[in-house]
């Protein structure tokens, strides 16, 4: 074969929108969404739908509409590039995720204790419990990514945090109380997965609050008044 006549074609690199987008891919992103409804440049129900979007979302292409006409935190127009911004983000918000598991037996996180970015819950033949009311939230976004099997997975949240996300049902229920705080700085769980022949249920539990929560709310109110 004459090479020179017949030159090999380079093979042209994956196109960055293509590129399956990560945990901290969509962390960042909801982050972004976070800060723009605080500014005002979302409603509480474009930033709910646009949360949505982004725990959809399959490659980092996906992610980009979502944040188009947004200006990054500091004024930047926010990128999505598809290398990780070091391994601080690998694991996303909070560290690496909790996992909580029920095999034909039941599983139960409860009391005071300090919720991380990211937990996972998986019910087979099993109900998993987790319950916020007088958990301690170290970061703005929790995600939870709940799936059942036969089984159950019930998340309780304290009524003054805002509660998103939603999944999918195959002969079974993936229900989400959707709530929207009145505090913007409020702390946000978001709610994904899907349930087989079970059930997922997320809401808030009547008459529980974060306390702290409600003396910022109460001081912001008397900075607004006086």
């Amino acid at each position: 074969m004459d090479l020179e006549k017949h030159p090999q074609k380079p093979v042209a690199p994956a196109e960055p929108a293509g590129i399956r987008a990560s945990d901290a891919d969509r962390d960042r992103i909801a982050d972004i969404l976070r800060e723009a409804m605080a500014e005002g440049r979302l409603t509480a129900e474009e930033h709910s739908e646009r949360v949505d979007a982004v725990y959809r979302a399959k490659t980092v292409g996906e992610l980009e509409p979502l944040v188009r006409d947004l200006p990054a935190p500091g004024g930047a127009r926010p990128t999505v590039a598809p290398g990780l911004q070091g391994q601080e983000d690998a694991a996303g918000p909070g560290g690496p995720a909790e996992s909580l598991v029920a095999i034909f037996s039941s599983s139960t996180r409860r009391g005071r204790w300090r919720v991380g970015g990211r937990t996972n819950a998986f019910a087979f033949f099993g109900s998993v419990e987790i319950d916020l009311t007088e958990a301690l939230f170290g970061q703005r976004l929790t995600v939870i990514n709940a799936t059942s099997v036969f089984g159950s997975v019930d998340i309780r949240v304290p009524e003054n945090i805002s509660l998103r996300g939603g999944g999918t049902g195959v002969f079974g229920s993936f229900e989400v109380s959707t709530l929207e705080s009145a505090d913007p700085e409020a702390p946000v769980v978001v709610v994904n997965g899907y349930s087989v022949f079970g059930s997922v249920d997320a809401k808030p539990k009547r008459g529980k609050f974060i306390e702290d929560l409600q003396d910022r709310l109460r001081k912001q109110m008397r900075k607004h008044l006086g």
